[in-house]
């Protein structure tokens, strides 16, 4: 253990070394109001829950690749849950105050949390093995990534004065979770100016005021107005803005029952056409199975292929006569709209003195009594280490520089031997990276949600195999403009091939009518889109 830190000490740069050094001597011990650098074992100083729902396993275990232990989720699918109850209380009112810990995802972060509950006191009578969702914390803070959330959490639980209820006040615009593997530190500020600001890894990512309504959701102090919840919209109140004319009257030539299409009259069969040939055959290859039961299978049939002779032909089977846009459709008459006389507007309650206002100065932090750790999660290989509370934000960045980054830089410099080997430079990764994180949005838009898992998929497989990036990409891309073509050019068809179908084409009385009549439309669309299925000749078990 000694030569693998003198290693690491000697990977670090002499000058850094010296930055290291000044700081660590100008650390005082009353800056420090808690570590947890999870050296020696943490039972009977850590609780885990005796919840029956927590049946994930913590265990104290070394860092990927260094001899600095940290506390473990060990099991993959499992709800996790752990505190460590302080000597003292924090106090929060007043003063700088630095909440920091390191993370690291060694099997990556598809869906689960990472994240600190910082308790308040508990009622009387609370135990720690009793720890469990409903503890009723301060602060959370940390990781939590799942589908479209991806987000470092913020979220300050506030007693509103008036009510004497407790609301979760959610930062807005929080960052993102790193996406690798490596060991990150993850840094809240808190500062008697209001003032909050989150680093990771040293870096500031965001900066807000508790007090603005813009940085947390709901805002801390709640409008000085809300709608009257007894307020009725009056019966005569209209909200129509226009309305149809009452004096207009339907023409004398609009025909409401002329089908949208007719059959083309002046339509003449394609030279070539095989009327007598069907459009698949029996595959003359295919075989009866040794294994196929008669009795149990039933009789065996060979499984169908396209008729070669068709792939010549302009067509097969029997000829029809092909449908065309009627000129004399006009669809169900409509009265024109006109301006309503009778509009009001919309309407809206009236405001009334929100009960529960309150002004405030200052956030009236709870304080904080203990930190757990309660998380559901899909990976194993989550590692927590080195937990600080202080003072003083200058004794947190010189925990940053003497144990989290001599092993970040550790692990950094064998990703890029790592991807070396695998022939991929630093900069290929890094953008390897921001296009999977773009793919990860573009997987969340409306119109592909059809084949938001498909995509997941193959992203997920492009990560774990990065020589596989560009097919994953075009592959996304095909699917992408295939739902485009399909919303620009197949609606339009599916509506035209199947009016005919509704018995000379009668109007829709309703909206929904034409609702059930679009959504069949779409139906039919999709088989006739889809390959001829064809007979198996497999027996089903």
């Amino acid at each position: 253990m000694a030569i693998q830190a003198m290693r690491t000490m000697m990977m670090i740069p002499p000058f850094l070394l010296l930055f290291i050094a000044c700081f660590a001597s100008q650390i005082r011990s009353s800056d420090v109001i808690y570590y947890e650098p999870f050296d020696e074992s943490f039972e009977g100083r850590w609780i885990v829950s005796e919840k029956n729902e927590y049946t994930g396993v913590w265990k104290l275990s070394k860092s990927e690749g260094h001899d600095d232990n940290g506390l473990l989720v060990s099991e993959k699918a499992r709800k996790y849950a752990i505190v460590k109850e302080l000597g003292e209380v924090v106090n929060l009112k007043d003063k700088t105050v630095v909440l920091q810990f390191e993370v690291r995802l060694q099997n990556g972060l598809e869906c689960g949390g990472a994240y600190l509950k910082y308790l308040r006191p508990q009622d009387a009578g609370w135990k720690a093995k009793e720890f469990d969702n409903e503890s009723p914390y301060a602060i959370m803070f940390g990781p939590d990534k799942c589908g479209s959330t991806n987000k470092v959490h913020f979220i300050l639980k506030h007693k509103n004065p008036k009510s004497g209820d407790y609301v979760e006040h959610h930062l807005k615009n929080p960052p993102s979770v790193p996406a690798d593997k490596l060991s990150h530190v993850y840094t809240a500020i808190l500062t008697p100016d209001n003032e909050l600001r989150i680093l990771i890894d040293g870096e500031e990512k965001k900066k807000a005021n508790f007090l603005s309504a813009d940085d947390f959701e709901p805002a801390l102090i709640p409008p000085k107005t809300i709608p009257d919840p007894e307020d009725k919209k009056p019966e005569d109140w209209d909200e129509r803005a226009k309305i149809p004319d009452p004096e207009a009257v339907k023409p004398d030539d609009w025909d409401e029952d002329a089908p949208m299409e007719i059959v083309d009259e002046e339509a003449e069969k394609p030279e070539g056409w095989l009327d007598d040939e069907p459009e698949e055959i029996d595959d003359p290859e295919a075989t009866k199975p040794e294994d196929w039961d008669d009795e149990e299978d039933g009789e065996w049939e060979a499984p169908k292929i396209d008729n070669p002779k068709c792939e010549q032909a302009p067509g097969c089977g029997e000829w029809k006569k092909p449908m065309k846009k009627n000129p004399a459709y006009k669809g169900k008459w409509h009265a024109p709209l006109i301006d309503n006389p009778n509009y009001k507007g919309i309407w809206k309650p009236r405001d009334i003195p929100n009960p529960v206002y309150f002004e405030l100065e200052k956030p009236d932090f709870e304080p904080l009594a203990a930190i757990g750790i309660e998380i559901w999660t899909m990976q194993d290989g989550i590692l927590f280490d080195n937990i600080l509370i202080a003072g003083d934000e200058k004794v947190a960045e010189s925990y940053r520089l003497t144990t989290w980054k001599p092993k970040f830089e550790a692990e950094k410099e064998k990703q890029k031997a790592d991807e070396a080997t695998a022939g991929l430079s630093d900069g290929l990764s890094t953008f390897q990276k921001k296009i999977f994180d773009i793919l990860y949005k573009i997987a969340e838009l409306p119109f592909l949600s059809s084949y938001h898992l498909q995509i997941i998929d193959l992203i997920e497989k492009g990560e774990k195999q990065p020589n596989i990036t560009i097919g994953v990409i075009v592959s996304i891309l095909v699917i992408i403009l295939t739902v485009i073509f399909r919303l620009l050019f197949v609606g339009k068809k599916q509506k035209a091939a199947n009016v005919p179908e509704a018995n000379t084409g009668a109007a829709a009385e309703s909206s929904q009518a034409s609702g059930e009549k679009k959504e069949d439309e779409t139906e039919k669309e999709d088989s006739a889109t889809a390959p001829p299925r064809r007979r198996t000749a497999r027996r089903e078990n």
